[in-house]
């Protein structure tokens, strides 16, 4: 049983997205919780409506309180924020690493939580990347959190079952927990509303080929870069881009 577990939490909300009952039950067996934040969960300011920029600032503090008052509900300790604007942890992989692995370390961490390589956000599957590059220090496990894997929405389903999967239904407080906590990401309601609260599924870290797409067809955050608007909630990045920069860094890791 892992003893010091170190979540890596792409934005603020997804540490109650994929764990949010495990990390009770994990608690009340005698572990202690960690969650790192690997972006801002905000747009960078060019990304964002021309009037909106201004906010920037206060965007990225809202979504931190919130994180701060979900992270009490839950019992869990931040040890990091990141200065990452979403949609750039690509960019930003060998510095968070770094961050990480000074974590691992300091905080004599025997087990990593991170999302499932699945196509949800292009932040989900960097780190998923980063995370692999731990293997040989820590155990991983990966929890899917949503996909749009075969053409349809999953929740909280590994579209590539193997058998090595562990579903934790969720009872009736544990469920009425992960709500309320979701509930304090008002900056995201609209984003979490797809959210299952019923169960929760994770296995060991399976290793994947991070320069290409999880799978084949459109992804989760690739679904709409159809619209001809510059729209701040929409991912325009070329996924072919997304995993040509996690292929570059994974060399660089192993070289």
């Amino acid at each position: 049983m892992a003893e010091r577990i170190l979540i890596l939490a792409p934005h603020p909300d997804d540490e109650v997205v994929m764990c949010g009952g495990a990390i009770g039950r994990a608690r009340a067996e005698g572990a202690r919780v960690d969650v790192r934040f690997l972006t801002t969960g905000v747009p960078a300011p060019a990304d964002l409506w021309p009037w909106d920029r201004r906010s920037h600032a206060a965007r990225v503090a809202r979504r931190r309180a919130e994180a701060e008052a979900a992270a009490d509900l839950l019992g869990l300790r931040i040890v990091g924020f990141s200065d990452v604007p979403t949609r750039r942890l690509r960019l930003r992989l060998a510095e968070t690493r770094a961050a990480i692995a000074a974590d691992v370390a300091a905080r004599r961490i025997d087990c990593l939580w991170v999302p499932a390589f699945e196509g949800a956000h292009q932040d989900h599957d960097a780190a998923h990347c980063l995370a692999a590059t731990f293997g040989e220090d820590v155990d991983i496990l990966e929890y899917a959190a949503y996909t749009f894997a075969g053409g349809r929405a999953r929740s909280q389903e590994f579209f590539d079952s193997d058998g090595t999967e562990r579903v934790l239904t969720l009872d009736d407080a544990e469920r009425r927990l992960k709500r309320r906590a979701l509930s304090l990401y008002g900056s995201e309601r609209g984003n979490l509303a797809h959210v299952a609260a019923a169960r929760e599924c994770r296995r060991p870290l399976r290793i994947r080929d991070h320069g290409r797409p999880p799978h084949p067809g459109r992804l989760w955050y690739a679904r709409f870069q159809w619209v001809p608007v510059r729209h701040p909630r929409v991912d325009f990045t070329p996924p072919d881009r997304v995993y040509a920069d996690l292929a570059r860094f994974g060399r660089e890791v192993a070289s």
